[in-house]
C-alpha cells in the first residue's frame, strides 16, 4: 500500500474555512430571528424557537470549529512524475490518483476571502472531473500549477 501523501495545505485555510462557515451559519441565526418574530406575532409555542436555537448552536459549533479542524488535518497531497495523489475527507477518507496523462489543464482560483489571506486553490481538470487542492499559499499554488502543467506536457510528449 502507498504511503500517505506528505504535503499539507496551508494552516491559514482554517481561518478561511471558519469565516466561510460563519457566513453560512448566519442564515441559520437569521431563521431564529424570524421564528422569534413569528412566534411573538402569532402566539406560537416557544419550543419551536428553543429547538431552532439549539440546532443552530450545534450546527455553528460543528461547521465553524470542528469540521474545519478535521478537514485541515486530513487534507494531504503530493505530486509525482506520473500522477497527483490527493487524500481528504472529514467522515470518509477519500484517496484520489490523477494520472498526468489525463490532466487537460491546471488553474489557480482565488475568491475574496482566499485573496485576503494570500491563499489560492489549484484546480486540476481532466476530461471527466475537476479536482481541487484548496488553500495553498499563492506562491506555492503558482509553482504547483506550473509543475503539474509541465509534468502533464512531458507525459503527453512521451505518449
Amino acid at each position: 500500500m502507498r504511503d500517505v501523501p506528505q504535503n499539507r495545505i496551508n494552516d491559514r485555510a482554517l481561518k478561511v474555512w471558519r469565516i466561510a462557515a460563519a457566513m453560512k451559519s448566519a442564515f441559520g441565526w437569521l431563521l431564529i430571528i424570524v421564528a422569534v418574530v413569528l412566534t411573538a406575532l402569532f402566539d406560537w409555542s416557544y419550543w419551536i424557537v428553543i429547538t431552532l436555537f439549539v440546532l443552530s448552536v450545534v450546527e455553528s459549533f460543528l461547521t465553524i470549529y470542528l469540521i474545519p479542524k478535521i478537514r485541515w488535518k486530513r487534507w494531504r497531497y503530493e505530486v509525482h512524475e506520473q500522477e497527483v495523489d490527493l487524500q481528504h475527507g472529514v467522515v470518509v477518507k477519500k484517496r484520489t490518483l490523477i494520472p498526468m496523462v489525463r490532466v487537460q489543464h491546471v488553474d489557480t482560483y482565488q475568491g475574496p476571502i482566499l485573496r485576503k489571506y494570500k491563499l489560492a486553490t489549484v484546480k486540476i481538470s481532466t476530461a471527466a472531473t475537476v479536482h481541487e487542492i484548496p488553500a495553498l499559499d499563492v506562491i506555492e499554488a503558482d509553482e504547483l500549477r506550473d509543475n503539474i502543467s509541465k509534468l502533464a506536457r512531458v507525459v503527453e510528449e512521451d505518449v
